[in-house]
């Protein structure tokens, strides 16, 4: 067994390049059943970022249904989800270039089946019963006013106008039908709230005549946050509910509602997109779900009738996109040493087969950091939560007199989490002689609505504070060198890094990936989901006017005295590019050390394989000029 060789930290030659994270990795989402077989959604960087749906058939055969160019992803919100629904074998789904919605039946191509405009599909759900399909519309028709959002039923007879169902309020989420076909429930919201806030379950009952009537309230408010209604077999319609501090579930029937699980868990998840999914039934009185226990999902069984939740013991930390049939459950999953897959689970001998991996890569595990979930103090007596990945490379170890620099990441959202899942991202890092601290700060989920609630008013302050105490408690614990400490983010997760680098001096580097930084301005020219979103954040605007400048570094860019590098798309909608330009320009008129990387074609997150690579080893290269240490391989930028 060779000895390990002795190098500075961040200098170490590892396996898991970045030529792998960019072409070798997909990302998986949105799994479908229909009869025996499973469909789901892959993003493909090395197709552009293509989002492509699949198939696997009873048989096992795995084979694409959406041809190229067609891209199954949909904007509504922005962020999309819900892109794709099937009906005995015909896939409907929304085309990302045109945003029309196409109809492709066994066999056949893609044939558009809405008419040409300014109007996005999502969410969409088949009713046999009427021939038809139900979904959200966004309609971008009238430019001089915010999008107007629907339910809408769209025939499948041939005529391509929708017939508006539900309007009114500002958002619509989850159309589901039930069983019989005979009532429809829907989730809706109204600004300021985003769905975590509160959010309103109603139910309809469906008409002849394809309208709704005797539409009542079941469920939420502007302070109850309900997540995925779904209609048992026989009926019953369940959901999800924050109202005791917690997400779980309940049900509705014969007009009361009743918990079924009470327990101090999340069994649901902050809706950025549609489609989203924690549990299923098996039967009328049998639930296969998933919670998440302090940023850990675990899977179970519910027995709806005895109320009795029994666990499903599995390797997976990570569990989303629940679906069950005939005694199988089938999902998305990830472990720290297992990367992200479509997983099926036999209910009965819990024995699991893994249908597609998100990488074919295939890693020694002496590379693997095995992350540790921590919590620490933080501010005002409370404690805030992470994932701390030591550096972890089998051929290295580290100089005798250093310790190793440490990376923190902030997530974005900001309403979002992080858990210990296998990221070949972070063990870039990590095999590399870095050590990575991922951060639940406060106002993350997965640790009740209370916690959720910590960063109302205090954006840009509670985050950055976890942030620098997570930090400061691994410099403590003698984990990590305290003069080089780095942080790094993307979306709110880059306001978040370019707060800690104005308003406080514990890092010595930064990487910003298409932040905020100008809260005015994201105030007044970022989309219809999000435009009220700092009301709850921040505050208030134009009431508040003065804290959105305290808060925003665009306004401070003075004060950051250490090394920043930027990465924006420049067809991003959420966070414009003139944000990240300013920042920039407003560094290299002080002449700190900064650089600035565009990309051509690349929205809110890159999904291009080329840009994918170039940021990664660009963010690397610049640490290594900051820390003076020399790098393993060539990086041509």
């Amino acid at each position: 067994m060779t000895k390990p060789q002795e190098a500075p930290y961040g200098s170490w030659k590892s396996p898991i390049t970045s030529d792998m994270i960019a072409s070798g990795t997909i990302r998986l989402d949105q799994v479908v059943l229909d009869g025996d077989n499973i469909y789901w959604i892959e993003m493909r960087p090395a197709e552009g970022g293509r989002c492509v749906v699949v198939r696997r058939s009873p048989e096992g055969q795995i084979a694409d249904i959406t041809p190229s160019p067609f891209n199954a992803r949909t904007r509504v919100h922005e962020y999309g989800g819900g892109a794709f629904a099937i009906n005995d074998g015909t896939v409907y789904f929304s085309n990302f270039t045109d945003q029309r919605i196409y109809c492709q039946a066994p066999g056949g191509l893609p044939r558009p089946i809405t008419l040409e405009g300014k109007l996005r599909y999502a969410d969409i759900v088949a009713d046999r019963y009427r021939n038809r399909l139900i979904c959200v519309c966004e309609d971008h028709t009238v430019t001089e006013c915010e999008p107007v959002n629907s339910l809408i039923s769209i025939d499948l007879h041939g005529n391509k106008n929708g017939k508006v169902l539900v309007s009114g309020n500002n958002f619509y989420s989850s159309p589901r039908l039930s069983p019989d076909g005979s009532h429809l429930a829907w989730l809706t919201w109204n600004h300021p709230n985003m769905p975590w806030d509160g959010t309103e379950l109603w139910v309809g009952e469906l008409m002849a005549e394809e309208g709704l009537s005797r539409i009542r309230r079941v469920a939420g408010g502007i302070d109850e946050s309900i997540f995925q209604p779904e209609w048992s077999p026989d009926g019953i319609l369940y959901y999800v509910s924050d109202r005791t501090d917690w997400w779980n579930l309940y049900r509705w029937r014969k007009g009361h509602i009743e918990p079924i699980v009470e327990m101090e868990v999340e069994f649901g998840a902050p809706q950025w997109f549609f489609g989203m999914s924690t549990y299923a039934f098996v039967s009328s009185d049998n639930i296969i779900c998933t919670y998440n226990e302090k940023g850990t999902w675990h899977l179970a069984n519910l027995d709806t009738t005895k109320k009795k939740l029994q666990p499903i013991k599995t390797n997976y930390t990570d569990i989303s996109y629940l679906r069950a049939r005939s005694g199988k459950a089938v999902f998305v999953a990830g472990s720290p040493t297992e990367p992200a897959s479509i997983v099926q689970l036999d209910l009965q001998s819990e024995w699991v087969e893994i249908l597609r991996r998100s990488t074919d890569m295939v890693i020694d595990a002496g590379y693997l950091s095995i992350p540790r979930p921590i919590g620490f103090p933080t501010e005002h007596g409370l404690t805030a939560h992470a994932f701390f990945y030591p550096q972890q490379n089998p051929d290295y170890v580290g100089l005798p007199d250093e310790k190793p620099p440490l990376l923190v990441i902030s997530h974005g959202g900001p309403t979002s989490a992080v858990s210990g899942k296998l990221d070949l991202m972070i063990q870039y890092w990590t095999s590399r002689g870095f050590a990575v601290l991922n951060v639940n700060y406060g106002g993350s989920t997965g640790y009740g609505r209370s916690f959720r609630q910590r960063l109302n008013d205090q954006w840009g302050v509670v985050d950055v504070d976890d942030c620098v105490n997570g930090a400061r408690h691994l410099v403590d614990l003698g984990e990590v060198d305290g003069d080089r400490l780095i942080i790094r983010g993307a979306s709110a997760g880059g306001y978040t890094t370019l707060c800690a680098l104005t308003f406080r001096d514990t890092f010595k580097a930064g990487a910003d990936y298409y932040g905020v930084s100008d809260l005015e301005a994201m105030r007044k020219e970022t989309h219809k989901f999000e435009s009220r979103y700092l009301d709850r954040l921040i505050g208030p605007y134009p009431d508040c006017r003065d804290l959105y400048q305290k808060r925003s570094p665009i306004n401070f860019a003075d004060n950051i005295s250490c090394p920043v590098i930027f990465f924006q798309g420049l067809e991003d909608k959420i966070v414009p590019p003139d944000q990240t330009e300013k920042m920039f320009n407003a560094l290299r008129r002080k002449g700190i050390p900064v650089s600035y990387l565009p990309f051509e074609g690349e929205q809110h997150g890159f999904r291009r394989a080329r840009n994918i690579k170039r940021a990664l080893d660009a963010e690397l290269y610049f640490y290594s000029k900051v820390f003076s240490f020399r790098l393993a391989d060539q990086i041509i930028i």
